[in-house]
């Protein structure tokens, strides 16, 4: 033992002399890197730091403030740390025993600021906080001119311990104070979006309105806006309300009127729209107002306008009512007015030989697939080869003078009729006339149909005379279920978003009443969802929860019962924590359909809201293994609406939607049946009309699927993941597929209702809820969406059923996808525009380009998926930040001509 313990020191000593010798060897090595200069800094800073320990305070001092000096005057590269405190890292234990031994004084706190300073380059134990500590024990005041890097470092600290002296209820006075300097600091020196991180940390976000000026609110207010995505209740309604008071101070009333509209809240946008004074201004966000769907009331209340021509010219915008003319001043100047043909969009010639030869025969499937084709590729041009013209032109080769409508079965007939509606879309003056005589006919399918076209021409579009409600209203009574759904589902499409009283008297009553079928009682709650959207009408949902009480257990598994569902769930759509009291309620229904109901208002409540905690419940929905038997498939119905509604909550911004994307293919592999038949759908919610090629290709995998359901899904979702984008690679999919599948009816009846999606409106359309940029979310266009993606869930009984008609609930969400400029008089004015790849400039230092791989067109023009576009010009200035839709341009007074 003795000899072991007198080895140990010897050892010691032996490695201490190696490491001297190493030691020395490194400094050796180093010495001849460092250039004279930096020797003459090594020397000075290491006597500056004996000095600091002098028993004379005046040469203390003069230490001390040498070292300030030395640091503050440091310049160094973004990727190195400045020398002094490079030299005095070594000295940091050093300084801080120092401190504690000398006396309070200007001279200790000197030091502190110091050691606080040289705390930020030292790595540091967890929990330590030391430059925060020896901060609040120096001198407080002045703390900007230690530079940018070190408040980042002290805000950070900030953060750490003001969560822990908020657990612990302590004071926080003292970091306030510090908060009180950095942020006016960060505010001017565009670090705006770090100003706003630490207030957000600190919970003092409304104290940024005061730092707020016109050189920096624009880049506060976009940190703000895109924040918002990534917060939990209630600070995702804190920052949008705070960007809108912004916005409002700096009198951006465009900027503040789409925020305002995000947040969804009516007095809001009144407050907004009454406050700007410009008349042409006015006229600009009656166009945001309109794309959005957003009916505003110019008679009376807040918003109401005094003058009674600007009050006219902007129920007009707001209405809807050029939407028609340009439309198709849109299509003449991309030369796509001739109609076109089904057959145009089936292309068999260049399927592979598999497809039926022969003489072509009347099928009255595939005459249905042509209906929905012609609807959905002529919609809103007024004119088309099929049913817009005479019964001669449409008898074709084989000489029978049966006018098309007549060439489709039963509830077929409906459909044609409905198509109409469709092909003279937004165009009320123009459609009317020609669905009108359908409504005499002795077939009640055709009259049923010609409501519902009397519905799709309306859609969006209020017209002055209001004649969809004069027309409609006496056939929702009549005895005829076929007449009663057609109605119910026309006044829907005519007037979702409205919030029309007179609507809701006449349907509520459809649905409490437990004596009328339940097919209509479903369809009736679509027609209020679409409605009263995101308005939480108590009648309403009073009316549809009573109606889930009292119906009995067989009608509540019909997928008309999940109509009733899903017209509550649109009722607080996007409204978040409002829906508890509800959600609450429906957890005490018949538990064939209490959780579907749970699921579908709790994913519609927080639509597009990218709630991370609410994806993570529904996740764990899914991947439950339910058993079911014959007679209990109940059990697992609610899987299909959780899987729909990840997709829901995470399409609120692009990160959410990858990782979405990624959890649904963890499904598919995962997944029980019930679940695996919903995931095509949630690809199509998260990538609707903008074809991603991830989820194309993994649709077209599915397309091929053993699960029937899943590959019926499949087809439809490539359809809506296209729709109105003309998109070559998806057509040719779904060309491989109609010869695939030409032996089976219903899926080639699919596959063509997707080749007409695909090519919907040309080319020219889009059903993608999001616009402007990406940053508003149409919460008519979402309803119309769902109610499709809701019928997919029961495709037997509904889309490949006889309730194919749902597809045109489309109708709400079908935009041109178009820039448009126009002068101050509302008439089209061609300007030169740069079209490109948007990019993300949040929180980017300088002034960084917002377009990339632009072209220059000249106006009208169409915008792609995920594209952006500039002005081109200087002669005009445009009334709106974001140029999309109609957009009117007016004179720039600075303007002169180079060439003059």
């Amino acid at each position: 033992m003795a000899g072991t313990k007198d080895e140990k020191p010897a050892d010691t000593t032996q490695t201490k002399d190696s490491k001297a010798k190493d030691g020395k060897k490194k400094v050796e090595d180093k010495e001849p890197e460092l250039s004279e200069e930096d020797l003459e800094l090594k020397k000075n800073l290491d006597l500056m730091v004996e000095r600091v320990s002098d028993p004379d305070p005046g040469v203390q001092k003069l230490a001390l403030n040498g070292m300030i000096n030395e640091i503050r005057t440091a310049t160094a590269s973004m990727t190195s740390v400045p020398k002094p405190l490079k030299f005095l890292n070594a000295h940091t234990e050093a300084l801080k025993q120092r401190f504690d031994q000398m006396p309070a004084g200007e001279n200790r706190s000197l030091l502190a600021d110091v050691v606080s300073v040289l705390s930020t380059t030292v790595a540091q134990k967890e929990g330590e906080r030391a430059a925060l500590k020896y901060r609040l024990l120096g001198s407080r005041d002045q703390i900007g001119i230690w530079g940018h890097e070190y408040l980042r470092h002290l805000a950070g600290e900030i953060a750490d311990e003001f969560q822990l002296r908020q657990e612990k209820e302590e004071q926080v006075d003292d970091l306030m104070h510090l908060v009180a300097q950095i942020v006016p600091y960060h505010m001017t020196h565009n670090a705006e979006p770090e100003a706003v991180d630490l207030l957000l940390e600190v919970e003092q976000l409304d104290s940024l309105l005061a730092h707020v000026d016109d050189k920096n609110y624009s880049r506060t207010c976009l940190y703000l806006v895109s924040c918002c995505n990534y917060l939990p209740e209630p600070d995702d309604q804190a920052v949008l309300d705070l960007a809108h008071k912004i916005y409002m101070k700096m009198t951006k009333y465009h900027d503040a009127m789409r925020v305002a509209l995000r947040m969804n809240r009516r007095e809001v946008v009144e407050e907004t729209f009454a406050a700007c004074g410009d008349a042409l201004e006015k006229k600009q966000l009656g166009y945001l107002l309109a794309r959005q769907g957003f009916a505003l009331n110019l008679e009376e209340g807040p918003a109401a306008v005094e003058d009674d021509t600007l009050r006219e010219q902007l129920r007009e915008i707001i209405s809807n009512s050029k939407l028609s003319e340009h439309y198709l001043a849109l299509a003449r100047d991309l030369d796509v007015m001739e109609p076109k043909q089904p057959e145009d969009v089936y292309k068999t010639h260049l399927v592979d030989g598999r497809a039926p030869t022969g003489a072509a025969v009347d099928s009255a499937r595939q005459n249905l697939a042509s209906t929905f084709v012609n609807a959905f590729v002529n919609a809103g041009f007024g004119q088309d080869k099929l049913v817009t013209v005479p019964s001669e032109a449409t008898s074709g080769a084989s000489g029978s003078n049966v006018h098309w409508i007549f060439k489709n079965k039963d509830h077929g007939k409906m459909s044609a009729t409905a198509s109409l509606g469709m092909i003279t879309m937004w165009d009320v003056e123009g459609g009317l006339p020609q669905i009108d005589k359908y409504l005499y006919s002795t077939d009640s399918y055709v009259v049923a149909g010609a409501l519902l076209a009397i519905g799709i021409v309306n859609a969006c579009v209020q017209n002055e005379n209001d004649p969809a409600y004069a027309l409609i209203y006496e056939y929702v009574g009549n005895a005829d279920p076929t007449i009663r759904t057609g109605a119910i589902l026309g006044l829907g499409l005519a007037y979702a978003g409205t919030n029309r009283e007179e609507v809701q008297e006449l349907l509520v009553p459809l649905i409490t009443d437990t004596e009328v079928n339940i097919e209509i009682s479903g369809f009736a709650a679509l027609a209020l969802g679409l409605v009263f959207t995101s308005t939480c009408k108590e009648d309403i949902v009073m009316a549809i929860l009573q109606a889930l009480m009292c119906r009995s257990e067989a009608e509540l598994q019909t997928p008309f019962a999940k109509y009733l569902c899903l017209g509550l769930g649109l009722l607080f759509l996007a409204k978040q924590d409002v829906v508890e009291a509800t959600l609450e309620v429906s957890k005490t229904l018949n538990e064939h359909i209490s959780k579907f109901c749970q699921v579908t208002l709790e994913s519609l409540a927080y639509a597009g809201t990218g709630d991370v905690l609410k994806v993570q419940e529904l996740l764990a929905m899914c991947g439950e293994h339910i058993e079911t038997e014959e007679g209990t498939s109940w059990k697992a119905v609610h899987q299909g609406p959780a899987v729909i509604g990840i997709a829901l909550i995470a399409m609120a911004e692009p990160l959410g939607s990858r990782m979405a994307a990624r959890a649904l293919e963890h499904l598919l592999q995962y997944g029980e049946a019930p679940v695996r038949r919903a995931v095509p759908l949630a690809l199509a919610a998260l990538h609707i009309s903008s074809p991603d090629m991830a989820a194309m290709d993994t649709l077209s995998r599915l397309s091929h699927d053993t699960d029937v359901e899943v590959a019926q899904n499949a087809v439809l979702a490539l359809g809506l993941l296209g729709a109105g984008t003309n998109n070559a690679r998806l057509a040719g999919m779904l060309r491989n597929l109609s010869s695939y599948y030409y032996k089976e009816p219903t899926m080639l009846f699919l596959v063509k209702v997707a080749q007409g999606l695909v090519h919907m409106g040309k080319g020219l359309l889009t059903v993608n809820p999001y616009h402007t940029d990406r940053q508003l979310l149409s919460g008519i266009a979402l309803a119309g969406n769902l109610a499709v993606l809701y019928s997919c869930l029961d495709m037997k009984a509904t889309i490949a059923g006889k309730y194919h008609y749902v597809l045109y609930a489309l109708a709400t969400a079908m935009k041109p996808r178009m820039l448009l400029t126009l002068d101050e008089e509302g008439k089209l004015l061609p300007v030169p525009v740069r079209v490109g790849q948007a990019v993300d400039v949040v929180a980017q230092a300088g002034r960084p380009k917002t377009i990339t791989g632009f072209q220059t067109h000249t106006t009208p023009v169409l915008m792609g998926a995920g594209e952006r576009a500039e002005l081109g010009t200087e002669k005009y200035v445009p009334l709106s930040p974001i140029l999309e839709g109609q957009v009117i341009l007016k004179s720039n007074p600075d303007y002169v001509d180079a060439e003059l």
